[in-house]
């Protein structure tokens, strides 16, 4: 009965939102295109696995017949490759460089061109405006110190839409079907403003097709300092905070001290790995539900998570490959080194085998809440292995994960950088707003864990008061080997 109930007031504002795009200049919708799709991924969010395969390989087919086609860089690339007896798995994976020093090429329509995506980019009053009036740009934020960036054509966006809104599981379902126009809620978006990254231009998109919701939301910029984006938080009350896991964290904190004078209903996530020691510190602290997503700038709706707490990747219509070093797979329960991304709808900037970079675990076993969707845990971008040397000058690796997860809690910190100073030496960066025993806490974690890894001589130099750097994006990198760039590029 839920089910059909948000199905009803979705078809509400799908009429609702072909009105207003009949009036709005600068929007990318397909109204009729996104009605089916989204019968579609209501159909498959719980579909038997024989249908989603079904779902995958025939747009898989569409998507290379296209891509040889109409892609210059493609028609090379898969040269001599035959779609309808090709194994996925059979083809080369690609890189973003590989792909960005290609541009023009990669592209499958002729009329766009590399230089006016530029001068729209570098134009941030031209944020969500429609590329030759039919494509939405936006850049990835370069946290791996090559930016991306990529074009979405109206199926694209059809396919985000329809995930968006009825995969995301809701903590109160019932109460979503009696305001599903979102006119009782403030949303604010705590992150970078002033790029065309992909959350800010969604969110101006959905602006301009839902005049309404517009006035409901506001996008505050992490970049400014603590005081002032505490102030804008206090003076709008948002119901609904959407940010990273690591500005959550900072604002559990700031909630603690008593900063924060509004108590949120709900906290999204994204956009960085949310462990669970951070998961229980915003709830805790806040008294609101967390719900996390995973996502990219290359697919902006990779994963759902469904009321059981776990990540359903939308395989019907992206396709995760986990690999190893050498880019075999890695068998299920296993960490990937890296995943390949297969994107299934989008047609003018094809995605076919290519390294995002994140680690993945995939999971075989059913979920509880009856999606067959498969199951997935997400490490996200890479923070550095940390290779030191012990007493003998033998190598000792540190994961970052274990270091940020040492630092997290048990120290319970969660505004921090690691930066290797020399093969022996590291230095723990604390923020700005952190107690006095924080430092203290910090040190006892991370020399009892060195201690364990056969590093009891680490030397560590614990400094307070840091503005931890961020890349373009706002997100942190944790931790930074010695011949890492600078992470604030």
């Amino acid at each position: 009965m839920a089910w059909l109930l948000f199905l009803v007031t979705w078809l509400v504002l799908f009429f609702v939102l072909l009105k207003g795009a009949c009036l709005v200049m600068y929007s990318v919708f397909a109204p009729w295109l996104s009605g089916l799709v989204s019968v579609d991924v209501l159909c498959c969010t719980h579909a038997v696995p024989s249908v989603l395969a079904q779902r995958q390989q025939e747009r898989l087919q569409a998507l290379l017949r296209g891509a040889m086609n109409n892609s210059p860089f493609y028609r090379e690339h898969l040269a001599g490759m035959v779609p309808a007896h090709t194994r996925l798995q059979d083809l080369p994976s690609v890189g973003k460089a590989q792909l960005m020093a290609r541009f023009e090429d990669w592209v499958t329509d002729p009329d766009i061109h590399w230089a006016d995506v530029q001068a729209l980019l570098t134009d941030t009053s031209r944020m969500a405006e429609p590329y030759l009036g039919r494509y939405l740009v936006w850049e990835s934020s370069g946290t791996t110190h090559q930016p991306g960036v990529f074009l979405q054509d109206a199926p694209s966006l059809a396919v985000y839409d329809a995930l968006q809104a009825l995969r995301r599981s809701d903590p109160n379902p019932w109460q979503r079907s009696l305001d599903p126009f979102w006119l009782t809620e403030r949303i604010a978006f705590v992150g970078a403003t002033e790029g065309h990254f992909a959350s800010v231009v969604s969110m101006l998109r959905l602006g301009q097709l839902n005049p309404c919701l517009a006035q409901s939301q506001r996008r505050l910029s992490i970049m400014q300092p603590l005081e002032a984006l505490l102030d804008e938080l206090n003076a709008f009350e948002p119901s609904v905070i959407a940010t990273y896991p690591t500005v959550a964290a900072l604002l559990a904190e700031q909630a603690r001290r008593g900063a924060l004078h509004f108590s949120p209903r709900e906290i999204w996530t994204g956009g960085e790995t949310l462990s669970d020691a951070v998961r229980h510190t915003v709830q805790t602290s806040l008294g609101c539900t967390v719900r996390n997503s995973y996502g990219a700038s290359e697919f902006l709706t990779l994963a759902w998570e469904c009321s059981h707490g776990h990540l359903h990747a939308n395989s019907d219509w992206v396709i995760l490959e986990p690999v190893d070093q050498q880019g075999q797979p890695v068998a299920p329960g296993t960490p990937s080194y890296t995943t390949l991304l297969t994107h299934l709808a989008n047609q003018v900037q094809p995605l076919i085998r290519y390294d995002l970079g994140d680690q993945l675990t995939v999971h075989l076993e059913r979920c509880a809440c009856g999606s067959h969707l498969p199951v997935i845990e997400v490490l996200g971008r890479h923070d550095d292995v940390l290779v030191m040397r012990n007493a003998h000058g033998q190598q000792v690796s540190l994961l970052p994960l274990a270091l940020t997860t040492v630092l997290e809690e048990e120290a319970g910190v969660f505004d921090f950088q690691v930066r290797q100073l020399d093969a022996r030496t590291l230095t723990l960066w604390l923020g700005e707003t952190l107690e006095e025993g924080a430092a203290q806490r910090c040190q006892t974690a991370l020399k009892k864990y060195a201690a364990q890894q056969g590093l009891p001589q680490l030397k560590l130099r614990v400094e307070r008061g840091h503005q931890i750097p961020k890349g373009r994006s706002g997100k942190l990198q944790r931790i930074v080997a010695l011949a890492s760039a600078d992470p604030a590029s």
